[in-house]
């Protein structure tokens, strides 16, 4: 048996896959990340942004602090009655094509207009998701959404401004990051 850590495993596997790709082939993949680089990991139970200066050497800039992204997914599938059996990122993302991302005017998680406090690299998935059960709820009462024409449009609506809200949360934190790991490590 070989230790390894979980999360650094996942923020070097880019330079493992990567690997013998530097030749600008123009194959889409690009030359593999070299030291230092800021890493998003995105999972369906972490979010964490964090600078690798060098092997086993990283500096953590942010973390989820309840729900991470693919659990809010999964939990605003359930919300819209759709099947989870892969994971409700992918059956969000598929009736979120249909819908408007401007229907529903969710507020962006951790907001800087809400909080000073909250000028940090975190994530909160949270409070999202609370707006998604209440505006389910509101829509279709208690229990939840039938499979009509309408009820399927206001759904897609749902799940659009959700992944809007959810995809420029990750977005913004990760324009923070870059600035705050310029900091740190200027050649990034």
């Amino acid at each position: 048996l070989a230790e390894v850590h979980h999360m650094e495993a996942h923020a070097l596997v880019a330079r493992c896959m990567l690997a013998g790709d530097d030749d600008g082939d123009g194959d889409g993949c690009g030359p593999r990340p070299t030291f230092p680089f800021l890493c998003l990991l995105v999972s369906g139970g972490h979010n964490v942004l964090l600078v690798a200066h060098e092997l086993g050497r990283y500096t953590q800039l942010g973390t989820t602090l309840d729900d991470a992204l693919g659990e809010a997914f999964d939990k605003v599938a359930r919300m819209l009655h759709l099947p989870v059996g892969g994971g409700g990122g992918p059956a969000v993302e598929a009736l979120a094509l249909e819908g408007d991302p401007t229907a529903f005017k969710f507020t962006k998680p951790m907001s800087v207009k809400a909080k000073k406090s909250h000028q940090n690299c975190d994530f909160s998935y949270a409070g999202l998701k609370t707006s998604v059960r209440l505006a389910v709820e509101t829509a279709f009462g208690a229990d939840g959404p039938d499979d009509s024409a309408e009820a399927r449009r206001v759904k897609a609506d749902i799940a659009a401004s959700f992944q809007a809200v959810a995809v420029e949360h990750l977005r913004d934190r990760a324009e923070r990051a870059l600035e705050w790991a310029r900091e740190l490590e200027p050649e990034l």
